[in-house]
């Protein structure tokens, strides 16, 4: 029987590989295209906006939305500006806002208020007003923004185990007191 397939064989063969060729021919062309990739930038965040507290002397004192980036003079705007009374003099007008900031707007004739919501730098444009975190007390300390008893007590404990902090970065060093921390405080504090 081998022998009446011997003339074919050859084109058998030839047809058997056509056939392989071509039905891997028609999977290749009939696969599906993968789609094209869209790739999605990931969203911007948007900064949060910033609500503070004017007071003192000004026309409409009231809590306030600001845009991130605003300055004390934008919430003296918002507030409807300040009296013929108020002192501006001991304002410093070009302080970058912060979230759940107290500005109280001094009278004339009267010494601006330093508070726990208030820190220093706030109602003053004067460089004295900075704390100077190597001598400063835990009361000193605990009117910086987002500085507690407990964290006041570290910073404390920190500058008496490792010495005077040389630049104010040094205090990133106290455990609690990370970068947004140190952004939010970075404007009120010294070393001397």
């Amino acid at each position: 029987m081998e022998d009446r397939f011997k003339p074919y064989k050859q084109h058998i063969v030839y047809t058997l590989i056509n056939v392989i060729l071509l039905g891997i021919a028609v999977f290749l062309l009939r696969r599906p295209e993968p789609g094209a990739i869209e790739i999605i930038p990931p969203p911007t965040p948007t900064p949060a906006p910033l609500r503070v507290y004017v007071s003192g002397a000004v026309l409409k004192p009231d809590v306030y939305t600001l845009s991130p980036g605003s300055i004390i003079k934008d919430a003296l705007e918002a507030a409807g500006g300040a009296t013929s009374e108020a002192d501006l003099d001991n304002v410093n007008l070009a302080l970058p806002l912060r979230d759940g900031m107290h500005i109280i707007v001094p009278h004339k004739g009267e010494s601006p208020p330093q508070t726990a919501s208030n820190p220093p730098g706030i109602s003053s444009s004067n460089a004295s007003n900075l704390i100077n975190i190597n001598t400063a007390s835990q009361s000193d300390l605990e009117t910086l923004p987002g500085i507690g008893p407990s964290l006041a007590r570290r910073i404390i404990e920190y500058r008496e185990t490792y010495g005077p902090f040389q630049h104010i970065e040094d205090i990133k060093g106290v455990k609690g007191i990370g970068e947004a921390t140190f952004e939010r405080i970075k404007d009120y504090i010294t070393v001397q």
